[in-house]
């Protein structure tokens, strides 16, 4: 597995073959598309696709008394109890992520004989506080009688977009560098949604979960500067 950029031979780039470039800039004004139109025509129709859309899956009914009767209440004061385990259970299908992310990127680590064990500890300890912070979730759904095994519509986006990042930490051609760079982009996000989570929690009335996630926030600050010194390390330790 390389470890870092290397100079090879790459012909994506215009400047490889100046007079190809030449030919198809030519052929862009010679030849024109055979179907009319211009790029109004998928606005249009991604316009009345999202029209016509259902909506991405629903929060489901609470299946125990005691959620029922929480939901009832909360309406009753005006509350939007839906919401807060739509958001809930996004944070737990994010934090499920995590977890497998992090055990895909220290697989990677370790695969690498030059990966020091400094870096794998590291990695170990974000991926076990990861899985910390989904048992709290998990534990917090059901504080609110709701289901922590539903997927809610913010899980399911939640899960969508976690595909990007799992696909270039399980490729094997990816180095340190790049996997550390995508879990960058995992923190980044993990931060900012646990602050709001923490607001969310305080304005639907439920003090005392919010107070159970202040310890996740710290930890994912925590997190966040730990993997943006991993990445400025390796990538200033190549550059040298």
């Amino acid at each position: 597995m390389a470890d870092s950029a290397k100079l090879g031979t790459n012909f994506t780039g215009v400047q490889m073959s100046p007079k190809d470039t030449k030919r198809l800039l030519d052929a862009v004004n010679e030849i024109h598309p055979d179907v009319p139109g211009d790029s109004k025509g998928i606005m249009l129709e991604r316009t009345t696709r999202a029209e016509d859309a259902d909506r991405i899956g629903s929060v489901p009914v609470p299946g125990s008394a005691k959620g029922m009767l929480k939901s009832t209440f909360d309406m009753a004061l005006g509350k939007s109890p839906e919401l807060l385990v739509d958001k809930l259970g996004e944070r737990l299908a994010f934090e499920r992520s995590g977890v497998r992310m992090y055990d895909a990127m220290i697989a990677k680590a370790k695969a690498i004989s030059m990966a020091d064990s400094d870096l794998i500890g590291v990695l170990q300890h974000i991926r076990d506080e990861e899985f910390e912070h989904m048992n709290m979730v998990a534990e917090a759904i059901e504080t609110l009688g709701a289901d922590p095994t539903a997927q809610t519509p913010c899980a399911d986006i939640a899960g969508v977009k976690s595909m990007g990042v799992m696909q270039v930490l399980t490729d094997p051609r990816t180095n340190i560098a790049q996997g550390i760079n995508a879990l960058l982009t995992l923190e980044l996000e993990d931060n900012a949604a646990w602050e709001l989570l923490i607001e969310l929690a305080e304005a639907g009335g439920h003090p005392r979960i919010a107070k159970g996630f202040h310890k996740a926030k710290e930890q994912e600050d925590d997190h966040l500067i730990k993997i943006k010194t991993l990445l400025r390390r390796d990538l200033v330790r190549q550059v040298q």
